[in-house]
């Protein structure tokens, strides 16, 4: 018995030998915590390939940031109906808005639309509804954002992989850490794109050798229509409700009254309304 009891020891322990240090490593709900699981963490990123260089650039200085947990928790906006979040998204200057960067980029996005077979006026509410078309991409600093979701116990698995992507994205040299600033979840550039995202969709459309989303209007929505394409988009199948394209919406964004909002504008700026 002591020898079976030996045996069911060891093979209960044998899945501990190959987990990393991030993963051994407890989430937590306070700051008290956090230095170790950086630690820990960066010892994960070195064993994956991740440079001390980059390490230190986009690592150095980062602490548990308390704005962010506060903002993942506090999305009540995804919980207004649907005419009350559209009216406060699709507004008379928006779409005016939006109009008009159509009528301006109308070159380009026929281009992105022939590669791609996504329309206009769907990238330009994308555009417009996630940074007002580029005017507000986001003021955090991503590798800290990440690395607090990351540790936070919430979703821990998930942000720990955006992490390990983000630094990914600077060891490649697609941006400086000092340059990968967005919104409070870690998104990045003109269109909002998750790390893990932008690693899978980003493109050089503008063809200056560089995938900038953040600089390049061309470079953000081709990646867009890029993703759009990848998750299954109908190149001239209908995105309302119910129609063919609208699942491909809510990978955008899951929330359903998000996806609703975006099929509304979208179709409003195709009817020139």
């Amino acid at each position: 018995m002591l020898v079976i009891r030996l045996l069911l020891l060891v093979a209960a322990l044998a899945p501990l030998a190959w987990m990393t240090p991030a993963t051994a490593a407890a989430c937590g709900a306070s700051a008290e915590g956090f230095p170790a699981w950086l630690d820990a963490y960066r010892e994960t990123a070195t064993a994956r390939g991740v440079s001390p260089r980059t390490l230190d650039s986009a690592l150095g200085g980062v602490v548990y940031d308390r704005a962010i947990i506060a903002r993942d928790r506090g999305q009540r906006v995804f919980k207004l109906s649907f005419e009350k979040f559209a009216a406060r998204l699709v507004t008379p200057s928006r779409l005016s808005r939006g109009r008009e960067l159509l009528r301006r980029h109308a070159g380009l996005l026929r281009e992105i639309e022939n590669r791609y077979g996504v329309p206009g006026p769907v990238l330009v509410s994308i555009w417009g509804l996630e940074t007002g078309y580029g005017a507000d991409n986001g003021h955090f600093r991503t590798t800290q954002a990440l690395a607090t979701l990351a540790y936070d116990c919430r979703r821990s698995a998930k942000f720990t992989d955006e992490l390990t992507d983000a630094l990914t994205i600077i060891e490649r040299g697609d941006m400086t850490a000092a340059q990968m600033r967005g919104d409070w979840a870690g998104e990045i550039g003109q269109t909002q794109f998750m790390p893990s995202s932008y690693l899978a969709y980003a493109v050089d459309f503008d063809g200056d050798g560089r995938r900038d989303l953040i600089r390049s209007p061309a470079d953000a929505l081709a990646s867009t229509a890029h993703y759009l394409k990848g998750k299954g988009w109908r190149p001239g199948a209908g995105w309302a409700e119910g129609e063919p394209n609208y699942a491909v919406f809510l990978e955008w964004n899951q929330a359903g009254v998000y996806a609703r909002t975006l099929a509304y504008f979208a179709t409003r700026l195709a009817e020139g309304q």
